[in-house]
């Protein structure tokens, strides 16, 4: 008889164990995280704006982004006044291929 009452109670106290380890998710979930380290980190300027090349050979309107792990400034041309790029004389969309435009150095901004 007394087996008895102890396998009962041993079976309750897996089952409260098991229980806790089921709920635990639901009392303390485990935190979001939205931006992994996998994406492109970049910022990307609203609108779009006239691109200049540094070497001063073309003028273009295109879109700017800001790589936020190195500083480095891209030009992604669209070549109208508008967010993406546009070429009515063909049927497929057009591909915008990255200049550089410069460097933002953020290891000197230190007070």
């Amino acid at each position: 008889m007394t087996l008895d009452r102890f396998t009962k109670a041993i079976l309750v106290v897996i089952a409260v164990f098991l229980g806790m380890i089921a709920f635990r998710p639901v009392v303390h979930p485990a935190p979001v995280q939205a931006q992994t380290s996998e994406a492109y980190p970049f910022y990307i300027e609203p609108g779009y704006t006239m691109l200049r090349k540094p070497d001063g050979t073309s003028q273009v309107y295109g879109k700017v982004a800001v790589d936020m792990r190195t500083g480095d400034i891209w030009g992604f041309p669209t070549t109208v006044q508008g967010p993406y790029p546009i070429d009515n004389a063909k049927t497929v969309p057009p591909k915008s291929y990255p200049m550089y435009l410069g460097k933002f150095m953020f290891s000197e901004a230190t007070k």
